[in-house]
C-alpha cells in the first residue's frame, strides 16, 4: 500500500509556490482557524459512518474534532459519503466540503489516510486499491498496533444479512432511519436554541429497541469471527452506529461508532492503548466547565 507523500514546510510563500508547480488546489496553504485548545494526538484514529451528503451528518462537529487533533494515520471506515441519498437529491452544504478539506489537508500534511469503502459509498470499491489525493482507497485492511497486535479494519457491512441477502429491506429500513435522524436534527435545533448541548434522540431510541440490541450483539460476534478466523487479535469496524470495545472469545471487538448520532472515533495511544472518544460528551463537559470558571 502506497503512502502519502506529505508537502514539505518551509515558509508560507515557498509552500504555495510548491502547491502551484504540484497542481495543488491553493486553500491547502490556507491556516487553520487558531484553536484554544491544546491538540490532542495519537499514533491512529478510525471513523466512519459520516455520511456527508445528508441533513443528518454532524459535520460541524466533527470538523472541530478533526481540527483538534493529531495523527499518523486516519482511518476512514466506510459510509463517509452517502451515495444512496445523493442518487435520490443533491444535498452538499459548505459544512461538508469543509471536512473533505480538513480530510485532504491532513493526508498532505504527513498523515497517512486509509478510505475503507462501505456500502453507502459502495460506488468507490471499484477503485479500491488506487491512491487519489494523498488517500488509499482499500476495501479492507489489516492494522498493526504500537504494541504489535494485528487487527482487520473493515466497514463491517458484508457482515449485516439485511443488507447482504435483502437489500430491497435494507433501504426500506435506510428510508425509516433518515426520518429519524431528521427528527433528531429537529430535535436538537430545539435544544440549541434552548441553550442545552447536543444529545442523541436516535441513537437512545435504538438502545431501547429489543430486536436492535439483539441485531448488535449477533453483528459483533460474526464481526469476531471472521476476525479470529484469520488468526487477527482484533477487528476494527463501523456501519451499526454503535460504538463499543469489548472481548469476545480471543478477539477484541471495537467499533468506532457514527457522527449522525453519537459522534465518535476509536483512537490508538502511542503505546498501543485503545480508547473511544466521545466528542459530544467532550463538548458538553468543556462547556460545563466553562460556565464553572
Amino acid at each position: 500500500m502506497k503512502r502519502s507523500k506529505g508537502v514539505a514546510v518551509g515558509s508560507a510563500q515557498d509552500l504555495s509556490t510548491q502547491l502551484a508547480m504540484s497542481g495543488l488546489p491553493g486553500w491547502l496553504n490556507i491556516p487553520e482557524p487558531k484553536s484554544y485548545r491544546p491538540k490532542q494526538h495519537y499514533r491512529t484514529i478510525w471513523i466512519s459512518d459520516i455520511h456527508l451528503g445528508t441533513s443528518g451528518c454532524n459535520a460541524t462537529m466533527l470538523l472541530d474534532f478533526l481540527r483538534s487533533v493529531e495523527c499518523k494515520e486516519l482511518y476512514l471506515v466506510g459510509d463517509i459519503v452517502d451515495g444512496w441519498r445523493l442518487r435520490k437529491g443533491w444535498y452538499w452544504p459548505d459544512a461538508h466540503n469543509e471536512v473533505v478539506r480538513r480530510i485532504l489537508k491532513m493526508a498532505h500534511r504527513g498523515t497517512r489516510v486509509i478510505y475503507i469503502t462501505g456500502n453507502h459509498d459502495e460506488m468507490l470499491r471499484d477503485y479500491a486499491g488506487m491512491h487519489f489525493g494523498g488517500i488509499d482507497i482499500v476495501n479492507e485492511a489489516i492494522h498493526e498496533t504500537a504494541d504489535g497486535r494485528r487487527l482487520l479494519v473493515t466497514h463491517g457491512d458484508m457482515f449485516d444479512g439485511v443488507v447482504l441477502y435483502a437489500r430491497w429491506l435494507a433501504f426500506l429500513g435506510d428510508r425509516a432511519y433518515e426520518l429519524l435522524l431528521k427528527a433528531n436534527v429537529a430535535f436538537n435545533w430545539v435544544r440549541k436554541r434552548m441553550g442545552m448541548p447536543y444529545w442523541s434522540l436516535s441513537a437512545y431510541m435504538k438502545k431501547r429497541v429489543k430486536n436492535a440490541v439483539q441485531y448488535v450483539c449477533n453483528f459483533e460476534e460474526a464481526v469476531a469471527h471472521q476476525a479470529a478466523a484469520q488468526n487477527l487479535d482484533g477487528v476494527v469496524c463501523g456501519h451499526i452506529h454503535s460504538a463499543e470495545i469489548r472481548q469476545i472469545g480471543d478477539v477484541v471487538y471495537y467499533n468506532d461508532g457514527d457522527w449522525v448520532e453519537s459522534c465518535t472515533a476509536l483512537v490508538e495511544a502511542a503505546d498501543g492503548a485503545m480508547s473511544i472518544v466521545d466528542w459530544a460528551a467532550y463538548l458538553r463537559s468543556e462547556k460545563r466547565q466553562a460556565v464553572a470558571a
